[in-house]
């Protein structure tokens, strides 16, 4: 099933798109350092732990927290690479869609010939 889609609909959703990936990413961001700075802080405790001569298992433990932590924390930093990427996309795409069809949206808008009843196959053709 085809949608029609009109050229102001797509650059505001395309922008959308691109300014809340950027939301997310700097969201997760926060999150990836917050988890990266508690697993510095378990990686810590497992440290003071082992000093003060607490069980070979509880101080394992500890620190396979503090390594799956980080695990997680390099997974956060790589999904914002990735919501990068995914951003820069959307805003080529925007460009894309402003350097091709701009001028046409622009030029309807400043006719005063009715275009709502045009046939779309019409305007296809060259």
């Amino acid at each position: 099933m085809t949608t029609d889609i009109r050229f102001r609909e797509l650059q505001n959703a395309v922008t959308a798109l691109g300014k809340q990936v950027t939301r997310d990413a700097e969201t997760i961001q926060q999150h990836g350092q917050h988890i990266a700075n508690e697993a510095q802080d378990t990686a810590r405790t497992a440290d003071g732990i082992a000093a003060l001569g607490v069980d070979p298992d509880t101080i394992s433990e500890t620190t396979a927290l503090a390594q799956l932590m980080d695990y997680l924390s390099d997974s956060a930093h790589a999904y914002v690479s990735a919501a990068d990427t995914t951003a820069k996309s959307a805003r080529a795409a925007h460009a894309q869609n402003q350097a091709s069809h701009g001028g046409i949206a622009e030029a309807v808008a400043r006719s005063e010939v009715q275009t709502d009843n045009l046939h779309r196959e019409w305007l296809r053709e060259e």
